[in-house]
């Protein structure tokens, strides 16, 4: 059988990586969670003092920033310079890192490189921002998922309380709106849905509800292939 891609695109706190996650698992597929790999960059941007808006800063350590996605038992692991960062990326700090080094095309070229390879050679389902308008543009399913800002928000903050990290609701929306501006506006492969997607709207669903749609809706599409 021929490999599938699947690219899942939209804004922060939508929940792509936990229903990508999901529905790779229930298809047999490899996921791909492409928004950690700019985590991982922000983080070593963090990690050496940079303001992580500032391209010419950011540039040269890419020559000595090694980002490498692994799948293992417990699931997709991330290593930055072959140090397991899988648990230290999801901090508000570093969404926003992620999010401003993400703009810079540098970043973005080397980190589609690694992306289209690990789609290359089997079948997946890639989340992010750019899936089926740049990295993959010939996926043969594309999905924009969303919700309103105030769920989106909602849903992440209890995400980092239930991970223990110490925020607030106000932060993290105003964060979000941060991203959202941020992610539609940078000039390189912004945030947006490809011609040929379909967009599916989560606010009124449960997780598992979004899991069950995006699943069914992929096998009616595998089916009539």
């Amino acid at each position: 059988m021929k490999n599938i891609s699947i690219a899942i695109d939209g804004p922060a706190g939508a929940g792509k990586s936990t229903v990508s996650r999901a529905v790779a698992e229930r298809l047999g597929f490899v996921y791909i969670d492409t928004g950690a790999m700019y985590r991982a960059v922000g983080l070593a941007a963090l990690n050496h003092g940079f303001d992580t808006t500032r391209a010419e800063l950011i540039v040269p350590m890419l020559e000595t920033t090694d980002v490498d996605i692994r799948h293992e038992a417990g699931g997709q692991k991330v290593f930055l310079n072959g140090e397991d960062i899988t648990n230290k990326i999801r901090t508000p700090e570093v969404s926003v890192a992620a999010s401003d080094v993400s703009a810079i095309p540098q970043v973005r070229l080397k980190l589609v490189e690694l992306q289209r390879a690990l789609a290359a050679s089997r079948s997946v389902v890639m989340d992010g921002r750019d899936i089926g308008t740049y990295v993959l543009p010939n996926a043969e399913i594309k999905i924009f998922l969303t919700a309103s800002p105030e769920e989106r928000a909602r849903r992440r903050f209890e995400e980092l309380t239930q991970k223990g990290v110490k925020t607030d609701y106000e932060s993290v929306r105003r964060d979000m709106e941060y991203r959202d501006a941020n992610d539609s506006s940078r000039e390189f492969a912004p945030l947006r849905p490809a011609e040929d997607s379909v967009t599916i709207d989560t606010t009124e669903i449960t997780q598992e509800q979004s899991i069950d749609c995006i699943y069914n809706f992929i096998i009616e599409k595998i089916q009539g292939r």
